[in-house]
């Protein structure tokens, strides 16, 4: 999920955030709930019978995070591992057709601005009474997945309960405890897990693509562009994400109807042109070497290798949501990144799909069939997650391009040192550059030569306009 979630300082009047204004207005984004929605989202939740707060739960989410959807709790048992992984329960405070139900297929995600944040639900629920929160008791769907000694799942099970997770950690508090061994058990075998299940990815031909994120951070009261590698803590809690989503996934297909997140194979003219690609980059890529073996060879603090990694993110852009019902499969039931079937599941305040998951799930271990509600849903459900995934990337990419065309719109005429990490086939003359500092991806309008891929240059700024989002640079 999205990690641009800042503030922007300065006066409401302000280039940037008119330019952030026009971008929700031009996109159609929600103001507010209604007050119907508020009222329902102030309602008490439907509260489960299982009581499991006796486990001590644990998030890991960003500092400033309060929608928190997961909370786990990792332990040793005879024979392997058992993780529990707690969901956020959306279902027990949305009732189905109602006024806040009909809202959150009207958002289908969080969108995050660096002025503001537009939820999927209500803060009331998203950062407060359905938010896995410290020392707060709240229902959950709860997982426990038993795993042996190499990490393969043995059993699976989700009931909905009462959890109360005990700390909110963040991702470098994570990693500076279990580097420094001052991590308790629950904790350090987050690595231990995180590499086994690491190891199985490899096994099955899976990719983790570890491209470093372009962030929007507050420094000295604003803000600036930053690239963040990810830390080795990130890649491990994700696997747990990606463990209960493969689960999801099983006992979809054992039970005939999910909703499951799909990428069908890279046609082999998408890799052939990443192998051009690595070439001009100066990555040595044998044929003998496959496409996975090469990314998990890769370092993403190596300017040309970060390069590549962000150029193999084109073999992700196929993914979608299949439904499928009544025991008929779909034709494609796997995500080819993953390798293996996989459902998202596992951030329902922030995702409207994950909800509908859970209750799949739910429905399956209890050997009933789903609710009529989840059911009604799940023709329509793939066209609003793929409408809602991509007003979700364009705010993204957006966002980015006004700040830094706010951060260099007093800049015109500079020259910066840079790497041109991606050029286009049709038109050599035209690519995009990376700069050293500010972390700026921007558009690079060449001359009569064709752009040198992978090289380092020195370009000019050209254009920078926080009302049109466009940043241009020329070579110097």
């Amino acid at each position: 999920m999205p990690r641009r979630r800042i503030r922007v300082t300065g006066t409401a009047e302000a280039p940037l955030r008119a330019a952030l204004r026009a971008l929700r207005t031009e996109l159609d984004v929600p103001e507010g709930f209604s007050p119907d929605a508020l009222e329902e989202a102030a309602r008490a939740p439907r509260l489960p019978a299982h009581d499991a707060t006796d486990i001590p739960l644990f998030t890991i989410d960003p500092p400033t995070s309060r929608d928190l959807d997961q909370a786990m709790h990792l332990s040793r048992r005879p024979g392997g591992f058992r993780v529990r992984y707690a969901i956020a329960d959306v279902a027990a405070f949305v009732a189905p057709g109602g006024a806040l139900d009909a809202e959150s297929h009207r958002r289908v995600t969080t969108l995050y601005f660096p002025d503001e944040k537009v939820p999927l639900h209500p803060a009331e629920l998203s950062e407060g009474a359905a938010s896995l929160l410290p020392d707060q008791t709240c229902p959950a769907v709860l997982w426990t997945l038993d795993l042996d000694a190499d990490g393969r799942t043995e059993t699976a099970d989700v009931r909905r309960a009462l959890v109360r997770s005990r700390a909110k950690l963040d991702y470098a508090g994570v990693q500076r405890q279990i580097d420094d061994g001052t991590a308790e058990e629950p904790l350090a075998l987050l690595k231990d897990i995180g590499l086994l299940r690491e190891g199985l990815e490899v096994e099955r031909g899976g990719i983790s693509l570890n491209v470093p994120e372009q962030e929007i951070v507050e420094k000295d009261g604003t803000y600036e562009l930053a690239y963040r590698a990810p830390l080795p803590a990130d890649g491990w809690n994700a696997q747990i994400s990606l463990l209960t989503g493969m689960a999801a996934a099983d006992l979809m297909l054992a039970h005939g109807t999910g909703v499951l997140r799909t990428l069908p194979a890279a046609p082999d003219g998408a890799v052939g042109r990443l192998r051009r690609t690595a070439r001009a980059l100066h990555i040595d890529w044998p044929h003998h070497v496959s496409y996975a073996q090469l990314i998990r060879s890769l370092d993403p603090h190596r300017p040309h290798h970060a390069a590549f990694l962000q150029e193999c993110t084109t073999l992700l852009r196929g993914a979608g949501y299949t439904v499928f019902r009544d025991g008929a499969l779909p034709e494609v039931t796997s995500h080819a990144a993953v390798a293996a079937p996989y459902a998202h599941c596992t951030a329902p305040l922030r995702r409207l799909a994950d909800r509908y998951a859970s209750e799949i799930c739910l429905a399956a271990v209890a050997e009933q069939p789903p609710p009529d509600w989840v059911l009604a849903a799940l023709g329509e459900l793939p066209k609003e997650m793929a409408d809602g995934t991509r007003r979700q990337g364009t705010v993204e990419r957006e966002c980015v391009d006004i700040v830094e065309a706010a951060l260099l719109k007093d800049r015109i005429g500079e020259v910066f040192e840079g790497c041109v990490v991606d050029v286009q086939e049709r038109e050599p003359t035209v690519g995009t550059v990376q700069l050293e500092s500010p972390a700026v991806f921007a558009r690079l309008v060449g001359g009569p030569a064709p752009l040198p891929l992978g090289e380092r240059l020195r370009v000019r700024l050209t254009q920078a306009d926080p009302g049109a989002a466009k940043v241009r640079f020329a070579p110097a």
